[in-house]
């Protein structure tokens, strides 16, 4: 398959000479949403560079799912094992649990991996600390990934510096592999999908504005009536506002859809609802498609989005921005949060992964950040789409 110009971007780091006579891939990528997310340029770079192989991809439920409910690069999922640092069973606190961990299944694991006589193995999940020993124990002919300085070092290797924007750091893994950068297609819902969520759009209202409240680190959540009243300031605009999240989310986004309507005149009330927990991810991803414009913390939702190419408007930490945050500013504006420090004990939260633990406090890193300007950029993000769209 040939690269076109258009196609091609320059490089976040060297492309090296590709392998010989790869025929099949495995991608190694724990993790939740956004995670998988994080990698899909990098993924279809490497399909661009090997259109010939197939691309296995270690990962967890969640990626099966958006695989198997979207059009992209990767052809099978297989589900990882419980495995400290790469694939974590259930919590006791912050601790890893080791009973979790099924040596049994593991074994089974890398037998049937193993004789898949993988071609190249991918590490694109964290430092290889714990992941790196995982991937290796794959047998692939050749290996790629980041190390850091305590970790096993694969065939070729990125140094691991915890704040590097993700998809650009696993874009430039992929050029270890000989797969030069190139501009991923966005992501495409499924039709069953885009079926399954036609009843849910209001066509009497004006646009189409999503909204996720939650994130997994608690410390990423700007506050439920923070999120209440954004909504309810652009359904006044003739928004309608639909509030999504996971089953575990569904109080969250019920309070904030009830704080909402509390703050709007009876004839908008109806405009914001929740349906947390009624969409599978397939669902999902049809109803982002849909939007005008997502508004979200920094979430797995609001990666999805991007990859579909919707305009979204994002509340960051600092930090996350630099690792998570979108590169433009045309379809994406981000608002973000300059805190340093834990607001309860003043521990320094910049220091993070295996630098520093957690100081074992979860307020909110971004309640700074003014409504009044977040709701600016959503109907400002809004006419945009309603352009883009022809509508």
């Amino acid at each position: 398959m040939e690269n076109s110009p258009m196609d091609l971007l320059p490089g976040v780091g060297p492309v090296l000479e590709k392998f010989s006579n790869v025929k099949r891939i495995a991608v190694l990528r724990g993790g939740g949403l956004g995670d998988l997310i994080y990698t899909y340029p990098a993924l279809h770079a490497l399909k661009r560079a090997y259109p010939e192989a197939t691309i296995t991809l270690l990962g967890t439920p969640v990626h099966r799912a958006v695989v198997a409910t979207t059009e992209g690069p990767v052809d099978l999922v297989e589900l990882l094992p419980v495995a400290r640092g790469v694939h974590d069973g259930p919590r006791n606190g912050e601790r890893f649990d080791d009973d979790a961990e099924d040596v049994a299944a593991q074994e089974a694991f890398f037998e049937a991996m193993q004789a898949r006589e993988f071609d190249l193995g991918v590490q694109m999940h964290g430092g290889g600390r714990f992941s790196n020993p995982f991937l290796l124990r794959l047998g692939a002919k050749h290996t790629v990934g980041t190390c850091t300085k305590d970790a096993e070092p694969l065939e070729r290797t990125l140094d691991y510096v915890y704040y590097q924007n993700e998809p650009d750091r696993w874009m430039e893994v992929a050029g270890l592999a000989g797969a030069p950068a190139i501009i991923p297609p966005p992501l495409r819902p499924g039709p069953d999908h885009q079926q399954n969520i036609a009843g849910l759009r209001d066509r009497r209202r004006t646009s189409l504005v999503v909204v996720h409240p939650g994130a997994t680190d608690p410390r990423r959540r700007w506050p439920a009536s923070y999120f209440a009243e954004a909504a309810a300031g652009v359904a006044r605009e003739g928004a309608q506002v639909l509030v999504v999240g996971d089953r575990a989310e569904k109080a969250l986004a019920q309070e904030v859809t009830e704080l909402a309507v509390r703050l709007l005149p009876e004839a908008h009330r109806e405009a914001v609802r929740s349906v947390a927990g009624e969409l599978d991810i397939g669902d999902l991803a049809a109803l982002l498609d849909e939007a005008s414009v997502m508004l979200a913390s920094d979430s797995g939702p609001r990666h999805l989005a991007q990859a579909l190419g919707t305009p979204t408007v994002g509340i960051f930490w600092v930090g996350n921005v630099l690792n998570a945050g979108p590169r433009g500013r045309s379809l994406h504006r981000i608002h973000m949060s300059w805190v340093t420090s834990c607001p309860r004990c003043g521990a320094d939260v910049t220091q993070v992964g295996w630098t520093a633990p957690h100081c074992g406090h979860d307020d909110t890193l971004i309640e700074g950040i003014a409504v009044a300007d977040v709701v600016q950029d959503v109907l400002d993000l809004t006419a945009t789409s309603l352009l883009l769209r022809g509508r």
